[in-house]
């Protein structure tokens, strides 16, 4: 059985300069000039060299170089990494190819320096335009250098996108929501609202236990997304998946790719590669297997992913892979009789009670499969 071309590449920088206090990626608070990066990023060029020798660049139609936090590489070791892309695969202009900066990082002349090279799309880590907020997350930005960064990708990007986050202790709806406006005020095409969420082990898991931060009161980080939504919506960015909005043309194809099952290729420590066909689908991190679907696991996954986006999926892809999920056409009636589903258009899509209990719609998805 013909395996399936990767459609989607993801390089991995897992360097920050500092990590903030909510964070558990695989990541690295290291100095500019360690070493390390040098090393990094010499092991990355030749991945990237052969993976397009033999082929598994060929059919990418998405880049998206994340982290961590890839600015802090600095110029040169960018613009080495964009320029054996460049020899590696074809960079078309028509190409989405994406990195995430952070303020405190991103200068007029990297961003020059990345649009020459091909880069199309900027996500910047904003998280927050209030300085006290900020403080709280741990984040080495502050305010003004957020908007200076969001004006300086503007140079040269149109395609800039801006992540914001609620329900951290000490913010107020009002101060969230004005948020969500100076983002959409200085222009950016895209925004993505993440609920802050407390991973065991991190700084701020610790200051909440020792009483010097408040707990998360997950009550107003739910009206806080509801209320980001309807305003994102009345300024006319429209959402298309989960936690992100975009004026239409602006949808992040990469981030689509994951939720429609477009096989893709990792390269860099950590970074996770999906590979499909017919019967099967594996995915691989470093060289080793983390999981392998059968079949029926690979339909309800779909399923699970599709909700992920305001599209939802169709009822007749619902009808059709009943042979292999028995249960799917049952299990949509009970989503749809507890609210967290619509029939609309002839799709299954979700409701805003769906979007706000994700983990529930998806859950029972995932189950249709042992």
């Amino acid at each position: 059985m013909a395996r399936e071309p990767y459609g989607a590449l993801y390089l991995h920088i897992p360097f920050c300069k500092k990590r903030c206090r909510y964070c558990d990626f695989t990541t690295n608070a290291v100095d500019a000039n360690d070493p390390i990066i040098r090393t990094y990023v010499e092991n990355m060029l030749l991945e990237i060299r052969h993976a397009g020798k033999d082929g598994r660049l060929s059919s990418c139609k998405t880049v998206y170089i994340g982290g961590g936090t890839p600015s802090y590489l600095g110029q040169k070791y960018l613009t080495e990494i964009l320029y054996m892309l460049g020899l590696s695969m074809n960079l078309l202009p028509e190409m989405e190819v994406s990195m995430e900066a952070n303020p405190d990082s991103l200068t007029e002349p990297m961003v020059r320096d990345l649009w020459a090279l091909g880069v199309n799309r900027l996500s910047i880590g904003v998280q927050s335009f209030d300085d006290g907020v900020l403080q709280t997350l741990g984040r080495v930005h502050d305010a003004q250098a957020a908007r200076n960064a969001i004006k300086a990708a503007q140079t040269r990007f149109e395609n800039v996108s801006v992540d914001l986050m609620c329900g951290i202790p000490g913010q107020t709806m009002e101060g969230f929501l004005s948020d969500v406006s100076t983002a959409i005020d200085l222009g950016v095409k895209h925004v993505s609202v993440y609920p802050l969420t407390i991973e065991r082990g991190t700084e701020m898991e610790r200051l909440i236990k020792k009483g010097r931060l408040a707990q998360v009161d997950e009550d107003l980080q739910a009206d806080m997304m509801q209320a980001a939504a309807q305003l994102l919506r009345s300024r006319g960015l429209e959402r298309y998946e989960v936690a992100s909005y975009a004026y239409p043309g602006f949808e992040c194809r990469h981030n689509i790719a994951y939720w429609t099952g477009v096989p893709y290729l990792g390269i860099g420590h950590s970074a996770v590669s999906m590979a499909q066909d017919d019967l099967r689908r594996v995915r691989m991190q470093d060289g080793t297997v983390l999981e392998e679907l059968n079949r029926a696991q690979m339909a309800a996954e779909d399923l699970m992913l599709g909700m992920r986006m305001s599209r939802g999926v169709s009822c007749r892809l619902v009808e059709q892979l009943a042979d292999v999920l028995p249960e799917a056409p049952a299990a949509f009636d009970g989503l749809i009789a507890r609210g967290l589903v619509e029939r609309k258009d002839g799709r299954f899509v979700p409701t805003e009670t769906g979007w706000l209990y994700g983990n529930e719609l998806y859950g029972e998805l995932l189950g249709l499969a042992p």
